[in-house]
């Protein structure tokens, strides 16, 4: 795990630049920090070290291949790299390695089959920048399913840039990117920016599955797809497995137990997070089975019991027999971390969970390096409430005819827009198409009115909004697949990468295991939920190590009480500061009266809206941008980062 950045027609101040942007990233690798540049200077590669595999030097970065041909510099763990390096070995593409490295493994691959012949190959988590010498091409990559970040784009004319971190980019001489208004919609409908934009005008996220591809002169690239998502999930349900729930319970538990062993695999110690929930609670049941020794699993607590799960977790812990570590925090603890956030993510980002995740992940580091989730079970295996819900209200709406629903929406949309409230949401609920619009639909809450009009989403579409309903013939399918698409990378894999690297703790999921992916698509729905028992197939397995008492309970979440701390001396008071109806005008950003009605309504009228987290985290970003930067008006300019 580490941090990459380069640079492309810079000019001569290039060293200055990608010293700075390399040293954004020292929470991302402090074990070494490494420069390439070619011999015209157009190209610059910039690399932060956190020594997993092959603690020696010949694991350093950036890395150039045997031949000379190709320089790497790459984020991430290839968990397959021993079977690619036999493959290379026996096929003598390679004579010798240097070191033990997957980083080395990697890169001669790429020397030998190509870079997309070498992605397919690969397993593991990546984002990775190779240079082709002799065709003066710059390739970036990333891994399937989006658990590790890379940002690209352009700092004035012609000069392209790439990093990890967005607070990288942000640190270059004469950045001025300004804030993209267009995208401030969809970071109001979903508490955080989807790929592949950012918070900056021409800085974009590369997607998962995909590489771009850049040549000398370096004005202009260009994408393509290796893996899909919406491909694996049609294919998959086209060829369905055809055993029973038990049969794919035991192939399920086949292929998990691969991508954990290879996943355990490291020079430096490794744990495991464990909550009371299905999923970590498989993954430390298999680590620990697979195990000669006790396995280091860690939990936080906390003492309101509305939000712990650390009791059920010890149980577990200790059913399993590992060596478990747990802290209880306080309220002061989580509200300490509200101050660091913005910087972590680079922009505005409003899952309240990353407060939790940040603590578990800093008392995990005290004891390893590396810590395995159980991140990707609820999408892919049916876990979520809301699947079932949506189609419940779908069910309802739907029987209402287009022709009377409609007009009736748009006529409480056009009221609810000046009361707000629940009849704004319901208005916009009774326009849904589809139950996939629906899904949309109901996480948006009112969150585009906070934005100014001229400020919308005009010429901003994800994804999301090109989803083709009725894409997969049941409709929960459908409503997990979108989520993998955007929601689990945008959201839960950027708030786990960027929580734990703040801390320098590498994170891997074995749920998402590209085997384990592709045969979960397989799996006919009733083998995931049935009768209102989610994750069946997940369960079944688990059932085989820890009482089934201890897992068949509510899961509380990992979440914290944010609508009651808000009211608490201190937190009100920053959460004032931050709202302040002249602070917002001159911004000029955002509905001040939309703004401050729905603060009104929660501090007068006890109506808590998620929405209230995402103004505050934004504006915290907005503070921080313009406390740390310069003389730019209204802090609308990425230089003041």
């Amino acid at each position: 795990m580490c941090g990459i950045a380069g640079l492309c027609n810079w000019g001569k101040d290039w060293r200055d630049n990608i010293e700075r942007m390399n040293e954004k990233m020292y929470h991302r690798g402090p074990d070494g920090s490494g420069i390439w540049v070619s011999e015209d200077k157009t190209v610059v590669m910039g690399h932060r070290r956190l020594a997993i595999v092959d603690l020696t030097p010949s694991g350093e970065q950036p890395m150039e291949s045997h031949s000379g041909r190709y320089v790497i510099a790459y984020n991430g763990e290839i968990y397959n790299h021993r079977m690619i390096r036999s493959k290379l070995l026996d096929e003598h593409k390679v004579a010798a390695f240097r070191g033990t490295s997957d980083t080395e493994v990697l890169l001669e691959a790429v020397d030998a089959y190509g870079l997309e012949g070498t992605l397919v190959m690969a397993k593991g988590m990546f984002a990775l920048a190779v240079y082709d010498k002799k065709e003066r091409a710059l390739y970036l990559a990333r891994d399937r399913v989006g658990e590790k970040p890379l940002y690209y784009g352009y700092v004035g004319r012609n000069r392209f840039v790439f990093a990890s971190d967005l607070n990288s980019i942000a640190s270059l001489d004469g950045f001025d990117n300004p804030v993209n208004r267009k995208v401030l919609g969809q970071y109001f409908r979903y508490g955080y920016i989807p790929a592949p934009y950012s918070i900056y005008e021409d800085i974009y996220k590369l997607e998962a599955g995909r590489i771009l591809e850049i040549r000398y002169p370096f004005d202009s690239c260009r994408e393509k797809t290796y893996w899909s998502m919406t491909d694996i999930a049609v294919r998959g349900q086209q060829h369905p497995f055809t055993g029973s729930e038990e049969e794919a319970s035991e192939e399920l538990e086949r292929l998990l137990r691969e991508a954990i062993r290879g996943q355990m695999c490291a020079d430096v110690p490794v744990g495991a997070f464990l909550s009371a929930g299905i999923d970590s609670s498989t993954v430390v049941s298999l680590m620990q089975d697979m195990s000669d020794r006790k396995v280091r699993s860690f939990t936080i607590g906390m003492w309101d019991q509305k939000y712990n799960e650390a009791d059920v977790a010890r149980q577990i812990a200790a059913h399993l027999g590992t060596e478990h570590t747990e802290l209880y925090i306080t309220e002061e603890d989580a509200r300490n971390v509200i101050p660091k956030l913005s910087g972590m993510f680079g922009e505005p980002f409003a899952d309240s969970s990353q407060i939790p995740t940040y603590l578990v992940s800093r008392m995990t580091r005290e004891h390893v390096t590396v810590s395995l989730s159980g991140d990707g079970g609820d999408e892919l295996f049916c876990g979520y409430q809301t699947y079932t819900s949506v189609g419940r209200i779908w069910d309802r709406i739907r029987q209402i005819p287009g022709g009377i629903r409609k007009p009736a929406g748009a006529l409480l949309g056009a009221i609810g827009r000046s009361k707000g409230g629940a009849l704004a949401v319901r208005a916009n609920l009774l326009g849904a198409d589809s139950i996939e619009d629906l899904y949309l639909r109901s996480g948006i809450g009112e969150g585009i009115c906070l934005v100014r009009q001229d400020n919308r989403m005009d010429g901003c579409r994800t994804i999301m909004d090109t989803y083709p309903a009725g894409l997969l013939a049941e409709p929960q399918h459908n409503l997990m697949l979108m989520d993998l698409l955007m929601y689990h990378p945008d959201d839960i894999l950027n708030k786990v990468d960027r929580t734990a690297m703040s801390v320098s703790l590498e994170t891997r999921v074995p749920m998402l295991d590209r085997d384990v992916v592709e045969f979960a698509w397989t799996l006919p729905l009733s083998y995931r939920r049935r009768d209102g028992m989610t994750k069946k197939v997940l369960r079944n397995i688990l059932y085989r190590y820890v009482p089934r008492e201890l897992v068949e309970r509510p899961k509380t979440g990992f979440s914290i009480p944010l609508e009651r701390w808000l009211k608490e001396p201190g937190l009100k008071e920053w959460a004032e500061s931050l709202l302040e109806r002249s602070k917002l005008e001159r911004q000029g950003l955002l509905d001040v009266d939309a703004v401050r009605r729905i603060w009104r309504d929660y501090t007068e009228k006890d109506i808590w809206r998620v929405q209230i987290w995402y103004l505050l985290m934004f504006q915290e970003w907005m503070a921080r941008v313009t406390i740390h930067g310069s003389d730019h008006d209204s802090g609308l300019t990425g230089r003041q980062l």
